[in-house]
Protein backbone atom coordinates (compact mmCIF):
# COMPACT_ATOMS: atom_id res chain seq x y z
CA UNK A 1 0.00 0.00 0.00
CA UNK A 2 2.80 2.40 0.89
CA UNK A 3 4.64 1.62 -2.34
CA UNK A 4 1.45 2.22 -4.33
CA UNK A 5 0.91 5.55 -2.56
CA UNK A 6 4.45 6.63 -3.35
CA UNK A 7 3.95 5.65 -6.99
CA UNK A 8 0.76 7.69 -7.23
CA UNK A 9 2.41 10.73 -5.64
CA UNK A 10 5.42 10.54 -7.96
CA UNK A 11 3.14 10.11 -10.99
CA UNK A 12 1.17 13.24 -10.23
CA UNK A 13 4.30 15.24 -9.44
CA UNK A 14 5.73 14.31 -12.83
CA UNK A 15 2.45 15.08 -14.55
CA UNK A 16 2.27 18.45 -12.85
CA UNK A 17 5.84 19.31 -13.82
CA UNK A 18 5.10 18.42 -17.45
CA UNK A 19 2.04 20.65 -17.48
CA UNK A 20 3.98 23.57 -16.04
CA UNK A 21 6.83 22.95 -18.46
CA UNK A 22 4.51 23.52 -21.38
CA UNK A 23 5.65 26.78 -22.93
CA UNK A 24 3.68 29.37 -24.80
CA UNK A 25 4.00 29.31 -28.57
CA UNK A 26 4.10 33.06 -29.11
CA UNK A 27 3.72 33.86 -32.84
CA UNK A 28 6.95 34.75 -34.62
CA UNK A 29 7.60 37.38 -37.27
CA UNK A 30 5.77 40.11 -35.37
CA UNK A 31 6.35 43.74 -36.42
CA UNK A 32 9.78 44.94 -35.30
CA UNK A 33 8.13 47.94 -33.63
CA UNK A 34 6.52 45.59 -31.13
CA UNK A 35 9.91 44.70 -29.65
CA UNK A 36 11.94 47.82 -30.40
CA UNK A 37 13.03 49.71 -27.25
CA UNK A 38 11.61 53.15 -26.58
CA UNK A 39 12.71 55.69 -24.01
CA UNK A 40 10.20 55.92 -21.13
CA UNK A 41 8.67 59.27 -20.28
CA UNK A 42 6.10 61.05 -18.18
CA UNK A 43 2.86 61.68 -20.07
CA UNK A 44 0.84 63.60 -17.51
CA UNK A 45 0.72 63.70 -13.73
CA UNK A 46 1.32 60.19 -12.43
CA UNK A 47 0.92 58.46 -15.82
CA UNK A 48 4.10 57.20 -17.52
CA UNK A 49 4.85 55.37 -20.77
CA UNK A 50 7.08 52.32 -20.16
CA UNK A 51 6.33 50.16 -23.21
CA UNK A 52 8.14 49.36 -26.45
CA UNK A 53 8.07 51.47 -29.60
CA UNK A 54 4.54 50.35 -30.43
CA UNK A 55 3.19 48.07 -27.69
CA UNK A 56 2.04 50.50 -25.04
CA UNK A 57 2.53 49.79 -21.35
CA UNK A 58 1.55 52.38 -18.77
CA UNK A 59 2.80 52.85 -15.23
CA UNK A 60 0.41 54.63 -12.88
CA UNK A 61 2.26 55.82 -9.79
CA UNK A 62 0.47 56.12 -6.45
CA UNK A 63 1.51 56.69 -2.86
CA UNK A 64 0.71 53.06 -2.01
CA UNK A 65 2.52 51.33 -4.87
CA UNK A 66 2.10 51.36 -8.62
CA UNK A 67 -0.21 49.98 -11.31
CA UNK A 68 1.02 48.52 -14.61
CA UNK A 69 -1.32 48.35 -17.60
CA UNK A 70 -0.23 45.89 -20.35
CA UNK A 71 3.08 44.05 -20.62
CA UNK A 72 3.64 43.59 -24.36
CA UNK A 73 5.22 40.40 -25.68
CA UNK A 74 6.91 37.88 -23.39
CA UNK A 75 10.30 39.26 -24.39
CA UNK A 76 9.29 42.79 -23.40
CA UNK A 77 9.79 42.09 -19.70
CA UNK A 78 13.47 43.21 -19.49
CA UNK A 79 12.65 46.39 -21.43
CA UNK A 80 9.73 47.27 -19.16
CA UNK A 81 11.84 46.64 -16.05
CA UNK A 82 14.62 48.82 -17.47
CA UNK A 83 12.18 51.59 -18.38
CA UNK A 84 10.62 51.63 -14.93
CA UNK A 85 14.05 51.79 -13.29
CA UNK A 86 15.15 54.56 -15.66
CA UNK A 87 12.22 56.66 -14.49
CA UNK A 88 13.36 56.20 -10.89
CA UNK A 89 10.71 53.71 -9.79
CA UNK A 90 11.03 50.18 -8.47
CA UNK A 91 9.67 47.23 -10.40
CA UNK A 92 8.87 45.56 -7.07
CA UNK A 93 6.49 48.42 -6.19
CA UNK A 94 3.94 47.24 -8.77
CA UNK A 95 0.87 46.19 -6.75
CA UNK A 96 -1.85 45.85 -9.39
CA UNK A 97 -1.68 44.55 -12.96
CA UNK A 98 -4.27 45.37 -15.63
CA UNK A 99 -4.66 44.77 -19.35
CA UNK A 100 -6.75 46.25 -22.13
CA UNK A 101 -7.18 42.88 -23.88
CA UNK A 102 -6.25 39.21 -23.59
CA UNK A 103 -3.97 38.93 -26.62
CA UNK A 104 -0.33 37.80 -26.60
CA UNK A 105 0.95 41.23 -27.63
CA UNK A 106 -0.46 42.81 -24.47
CA UNK A 107 -0.27 40.05 -21.83
CA UNK A 108 2.77 38.13 -23.08
CA UNK A 109 4.77 38.91 -19.94
CA UNK A 110 1.83 39.24 -17.54
CA UNK A 111 2.35 35.90 -15.75
CA UNK A 112 6.07 36.61 -15.33
CA UNK A 113 5.47 40.11 -13.94
CA UNK A 114 2.85 38.73 -11.56
CA UNK A 115 5.26 36.08 -10.33
CA UNK A 116 8.22 38.45 -9.90
CA UNK A 117 6.35 41.27 -8.18
CA UNK A 118 3.60 39.42 -6.33
CA UNK A 119 1.16 41.97 -7.76
CA UNK A 120 -2.53 41.17 -8.07
CA UNK A 121 -3.91 40.81 -11.58
CA UNK A 122 -7.36 42.32 -12.13
CA UNK A 123 -9.14 41.69 -15.43
CA UNK A 124 -12.42 42.15 -17.26
CA UNK A 125 -14.39 39.01 -16.44
CA UNK A 126 -15.29 38.39 -20.10
CA UNK A 127 -11.60 37.70 -20.86
CA UNK A 128 -11.05 35.44 -17.84
CA UNK A 129 -11.28 32.12 -19.72
CA UNK A 130 -8.88 33.27 -22.43
CA UNK A 131 -6.37 34.46 -19.84
CA UNK A 132 -6.53 31.16 -17.96
CA UNK A 133 -6.07 29.17 -21.17
CA UNK A 134 -3.13 31.18 -22.49
CA UNK A 135 -5.21 32.29 -25.47
CA UNK A 136 -6.53 28.87 -26.49
CA UNK A 137 -10.18 29.80 -25.91
CA UNK A 138 -10.02 33.08 -27.83
CA UNK A 139 -12.68 33.17 -30.56
CA UNK A 140 -10.11 34.07 -33.25
CA UNK A 141 -6.51 33.75 -32.00
CA UNK A 142 -7.28 30.44 -30.32
CA UNK A 143 -6.09 28.87 -33.58
CA UNK A 144 -2.55 29.80 -32.47
CA UNK A 145 -2.75 27.48 -29.46
CA UNK A 146 -1.12 28.67 -26.25
CA UNK A 147 0.16 32.05 -27.41
CA UNK A 148 1.05 33.43 -23.96
CA UNK A 149 1.75 31.97 -20.54
CA UNK A 150 -1.61 31.34 -18.86
CA UNK A 151 -2.37 33.77 -16.06
CA UNK A 152 -5.19 33.52 -13.53
CA UNK A 153 -6.85 36.82 -12.57
CA UNK A 154 -7.04 37.54 -8.85
CA UNK A 155 -10.15 39.65 -9.31
CA UNK A 156 -12.71 39.80 -12.10
CA UNK A 157 -14.18 43.18 -13.01
CA UNK A 158 -17.35 44.37 -14.68
CA UNK A 159 -18.16 47.57 -16.56
CA UNK A 160 -17.54 50.74 -14.49
CA UNK A 161 -15.62 48.83 -11.80
CA UNK A 162 -13.28 51.13 -9.87
CA UNK A 163 -9.71 50.08 -9.18
CA UNK A 164 -8.35 51.87 -6.12
CA UNK A 165 -4.77 52.14 -4.92
CA UNK A 166 -3.72 54.91 -2.58
CA UNK A 167 -5.51 58.08 -3.69
CA UNK A 168 -5.77 56.87 -7.28
CA UNK A 169 -9.01 55.59 -8.79
CA UNK A 170 -9.17 54.01 -12.24
CA UNK A 171 -12.50 53.14 -13.85
CA UNK A 172 -12.70 50.11 -16.15
CA UNK A 173 -14.90 50.58 -19.20
CA UNK A 174 -16.09 47.35 -20.83
CA UNK A 175 -15.46 47.81 -24.58
CA UNK A 176 -15.89 44.33 -26.13
CA UNK A 177 -15.44 43.35 -29.76
CA UNK A 178 -11.70 43.05 -30.35
CA UNK A 179 -11.84 40.46 -27.56
CA UNK A 180 -14.86 39.55 -25.47
CA UNK A 181 -13.35 41.36 -22.50
CA UNK A 182 -11.57 44.25 -24.18
CA UNK A 183 -11.66 47.30 -21.96
CA UNK A 184 -10.50 50.88 -21.63
CA UNK A 185 -9.53 52.79 -18.48
CA UNK A 186 -10.21 56.31 -17.27
CA UNK A 187 -8.53 58.15 -14.42
CA UNK A 188 -7.87 61.65 -13.21
CA UNK A 189 -4.29 62.65 -12.52
CA UNK A 190 -2.67 65.99 -11.75
CA UNK A 191 0.57 67.90 -11.68
CA UNK A 192 1.47 71.29 -10.17
CA UNK A 193 -0.46 73.11 -12.88
CA UNK A 194 -3.79 71.27 -13.22
CA UNK A 195 -5.62 67.97 -13.30
CA UNK A 196 -6.17 65.79 -16.38
CA UNK A 197 -8.80 63.22 -17.26
CA UNK A 198 -6.90 60.45 -19.06
CA UNK A 199 -8.46 57.79 -21.27
CA UNK A 200 -6.41 54.66 -22.05
CA UNK A 201 -8.51 53.40 -24.93
CA UNK A 202 -8.73 49.93 -26.37
CA UNK A 203 -9.59 50.82 -29.95
CA UNK A 204 -12.09 48.28 -31.42
CA UNK A 205 -10.25 47.11 -34.52
CA UNK A 206 -11.69 44.10 -36.35
CA UNK A 207 -9.44 41.04 -36.60
CA UNK A 208 -11.65 38.42 -38.29
CA UNK A 209 -11.61 37.80 -42.05
CA UNK A 210 -14.94 35.98 -41.98
CA UNK A 211 -18.36 37.59 -41.87
CA UNK A 212 -19.82 38.45 -38.46
CA UNK A 213 -22.45 35.62 -38.55
CA UNK A 214 -19.67 33.14 -39.31
CA UNK A 215 -17.87 33.96 -36.06
CA UNK A 216 -19.83 31.24 -34.26
CA UNK A 217 -17.43 31.19 -31.30
CA UNK A 218 -18.48 34.77 -30.56
CA UNK A 219 -22.20 35.12 -31.40
CA UNK A 220 -22.46 38.62 -29.90
CA UNK A 221 -19.50 40.04 -31.80
CA UNK A 222 -21.46 42.36 -34.11
CA UNK A 223 -23.62 43.68 -31.28
CA UNK A 224 -20.56 44.19 -29.07
CA UNK A 225 -18.70 46.19 -31.71
CA UNK A 226 -21.77 48.38 -32.26
CA UNK A 227 -22.05 49.00 -28.52
CA UNK A 228 -18.37 49.82 -28.10
CA UNK A 229 -18.19 52.23 -31.03
CA UNK A 230 -21.23 54.07 -29.69
CA UNK A 231 -20.03 54.12 -26.06
CA UNK A 232 -16.56 55.37 -26.93
CA UNK A 233 -17.95 58.40 -28.76
CA UNK A 234 -19.66 59.57 -25.56
CA UNK A 235 -16.50 59.72 -23.46
CA UNK A 236 -15.14 63.05 -22.23
CA UNK A 237 -11.44 63.44 -21.48
CA UNK A 238 -8.40 65.69 -21.81
CA UNK A 239 -5.84 63.12 -22.96
CA UNK A 240 -6.30 59.87 -24.83
CA UNK A 241 -3.84 57.01 -25.16
CA UNK A 242 -4.25 53.50 -26.55
CA UNK A 243 -3.01 49.91 -26.51
CA UNK A 244 -0.68 50.59 -29.45
CA UNK A 245 1.42 53.74 -29.76
CA UNK A 246 0.58 53.91 -33.46
CA UNK A 247 -3.14 54.09 -32.69
CA UNK A 248 -2.82 57.50 -31.01
CA UNK A 249 0.12 58.78 -33.09
CA UNK A 250 2.53 58.79 -30.15
CA UNK A 251 5.59 59.27 -32.32
CA UNK A 252 4.16 62.41 -33.89
CA UNK A 253 3.24 63.86 -30.50
CA UNK A 254 6.42 62.92 -28.65
CA UNK A 255 10.09 62.54 -29.56
CA UNK A 256 12.62 61.06 -27.12
CA UNK A 257 14.26 63.92 -25.27
CA UNK A 258 11.23 66.20 -25.38
CA UNK A 259 10.36 67.87 -22.12
CA UNK A 260 7.28 67.19 -20.04
CA UNK A 261 4.29 68.42 -22.05
CA UNK A 262 0.85 66.91 -21.35
CA UNK A 263 -0.79 69.28 -23.84
CA UNK A 264 0.91 67.38 -26.66
CA UNK A 265 -1.64 64.65 -26.01
CA UNK A 266 -4.71 66.91 -26.17
CA UNK A 267 -6.18 65.40 -29.32
CA UNK A 268 -9.93 64.92 -29.23
CA UNK A 269 -10.07 65.42 -32.99
CA UNK A 270 -7.62 62.60 -33.56
CA UNK A 271 -9.70 60.35 -31.32
CA UNK A 272 -12.89 61.01 -33.28
CA UNK A 273 -11.04 60.54 -36.56
CA UNK A 274 -9.76 57.15 -35.37
CA UNK A 275 -13.26 56.11 -34.31
CA UNK A 276 -14.66 57.25 -37.67
CA UNK A 277 -12.22 54.94 -39.46
CA UNK A 278 -13.14 52.03 -37.19
CA UNK A 279 -16.85 52.77 -37.76
CA UNK A 280 -16.26 52.58 -41.51
CA UNK A 281 -14.50 49.23 -41.10
CA UNK A 282 -17.44 47.99 -39.02
CA UNK A 283 -20.06 49.04 -41.58
CA UNK A 284 -18.02 47.45 -44.37
CA UNK A 285 -17.85 44.20 -42.42
CA UNK A 286 -21.63 44.28 -41.85
CA UNK A 287 -22.17 44.57 -45.60
CA UNK A 288 -20.05 41.56 -46.54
Amino acid sequence: MNRMLVFIIVFFLLLNSQLHAQTANEPKHNPEEWSEPFKPFRIAGDVYYVGTYDLASYLIVTGKGNILINTGLAGSLPLIKKNIAELGFRFSDIKILLTTQAHFDHVGAMAAVKKETGAKFWADKADADVLRSGGVTDYELGRLGISFEPVIPDRLLEDNAVIKLGNTEITLLHHPGHTKGSCSYMLTTKDQERSYVVLIANMPSIIINKKFPEATAYPAIEKDYAYTLSAMRKLKFDIWLASHASQFNLHTKYKPGNGYNPSAFFDNGGYIKALDKLQQDFVKKQQE
